[in-house]
C-alpha cells in the first residue's frame, strides 16, 4: 500500500521503518525540511534514532501536500499540541488514518481520534498504542501493541500492515479505552519518575503504579471506555514500561523534577515532546468535570502547574487517608 507517516520524530521514524520492512511504499513527512534532508542524505535519523539505518526505499518528503498526494492510509505521529493544526490538512482525505499520538487535547478534552473525527471527517479512524519504546522498536526488539478501531475490518487491516515477528499487533474494538490508556499512563509515569528522583524505593513505585492503574481505569470508565481495556497492552503494559524504563521521556522528566530541577528549565532542555505534561492538565480538568477521584493526577498537576514540590506531592499521594482498595 501507499502509506504516509506524519511526524519524523523517533516514533514516526520507527513506524515508517516497520512499514517499509513490510514492503509498503512509505513516505515520511516532518515539519523541519533541513533535518529531513540531512536524514535522507545520511539514511539515518541521527537526532532521534542514531545508529538505525533507513532503507533507501523510504521516501522523506518535506512538503505535506506532496506527502499526502497518493496516500491510501496515513499514520499520525506528531505531538498532541500540534495534532489539530496538522491534521486539518486531511479534511478531504477518504482513506484510513491511524493515530499513534498518546495525548488528550487541552480545552476540548478530546482524544486524538476524536480530534480526527473533526479534522478528517471522511476518513476511517484507528489508533495504535501499547508498550513500545521507539528505540527498541527500531532495533527489532520484540514488542507487542494493539490496533483499535470501531471498525473491526480496519483494526485487522492495521494489524496486517504492521505485524512482524518482532512487532506483534493485537486488535481491540475499544478505541476510546486504548487511546485513554496511552495518554493517562504518561501522567502516572511523571509521578513514578519523581519517586526515582527523590530516591524512593521500588515498593513506593509499585504502589504508585498500582493505584495509578486504578485511577486510569476509573477515569476511563467515566468517559465511556471499557475498564478491562486498562489491564491490557495500552493500559497496564504501557504503564509498566513507561514508569520503569530509562528510555521513557515522561519518567525521565519526572525524575529530574524529583531532583529539584525547575519544570520550565527541564522542558526547555528537552528535544522531544513530553506528552504527560499537557495531558496532565487535560486529564485533571476532565476528572474534575466528571467528578472522578484522581489523586495522582491532581498531585502531578499541582507540581507541574501550581508550584508544589515533588517531595510534598509524592508524600501526599502515599500518605492519603486509609481506605478500601476497591
Amino acid at each position: 500500500m501507499n502509506l504516509t507517516v506524519l511526524g519524523a520524530g523517533a516514533w514516526g521514524t520507527a513506524l515508517a521503518l516497520i512499514l517499509a520492512q513490510n514492503r509498503h511504499r512509505v513516505t515520511l513527512w516532518g515539519h523541519n525540511p533541513a533535518r529531513l534532508l540531512e536524514a535522507s542524505n545520511a539514511r539515518e535519523n541521527h537526532r532521534y534514532l542514531p545508529g538505525v539505518a533507513l532503507p533507501v526505499e523510504l521516501i522523506l518528503e518535506p512538503d505535506l501536500s506532496s506527502a499526502l498526494r497518493d496516500a491510501e492510509g496515513v499514520i499520525v505521529s506528531i505531538p498532541s499540541n500540534a495534532f489539530r493544526e496538522i491534521t486539518t490538512q486531511l479534511g478531504s482525505f477518504s482513506g484510513f488514518v491511524v493515530s499513534t499520538t498518546k495525548g488528550i487535547e487541552h480545552n476540548s478534552g478530546l482524544t486524538m481520534c476524536r480530534v480526527l473525527a473533526e479534522t478528517a471527517p471522511q476518513a476511517l479512524l484507528a489508533a495504535l498504542s501499547g508498550p513500545s519504546l521507539a528505540a527498541e522498536v527500531a532495533r527489532g526488539v520484540p514488542t507487542a501493541v494493539v490496533a483499535a478501531s470501531h471498525d473491526p475490518k480496519l483494526a485487522s487491516l492495521i494489524q496486517d500492515l504492521f505485524h512482524r515477528p518482532s512487532f506483534r499487533v493485537y486488535t481491540s474494538p475499544d478505541l476510546l479505552g486504548v487511546e485513554l490508556g496511552g495518554a493517562l499512563k504518561n501522567v502516572v509515569a511523571i509521578a513514578a519518575g519523581a519517586c526515582d528522583g527523590l530516591g524512593f524505593g521500588d515498593n513506593a513505585k509499585a504502589a504508585l503504579i498500582t493505584r495509578g492503574l486504578a485511577e486510569m481505569s476509573r477515569l476511563g470508565a467515566a468517559c465511556g471506555a471499557r475498564p478491562e481495556t486498562f489491564i491490557g497492552l495500552s493500559g497496564l503494559g504501557d504503564l509498566t514500561v513507561t514508569c520503569f524504563s530509562k528510555l521513557s521521556r515522561n519518567r525521565g522528566f519526572g525524575e529530574r523534577l524529583g531532583k529539584s530541577e525547575p519544570v520550565a528549565e527541564v522542558l526547555a532542555s528537552l528535544r522531544n515532546a513530553v506528552e504527560g505534561y499537557p495531558t496532565c492538565r487535560s486529564a485533571h480538568e476532565l476528572a474534575q468535570k466528571l467528578g472522578v477521584s484522581a489523586p495522582i493526577t491532581a498531585e502531578v498537576h499541582a507540581t507541574l502547574y501550581e508550584g508544589k514540590s515533588p517531595r510534598r506531592a509524592v508524600a501526599d499521594i502515599l500518605t492519603r487517608e486509609s481506605k478500601s482498595e476497591a
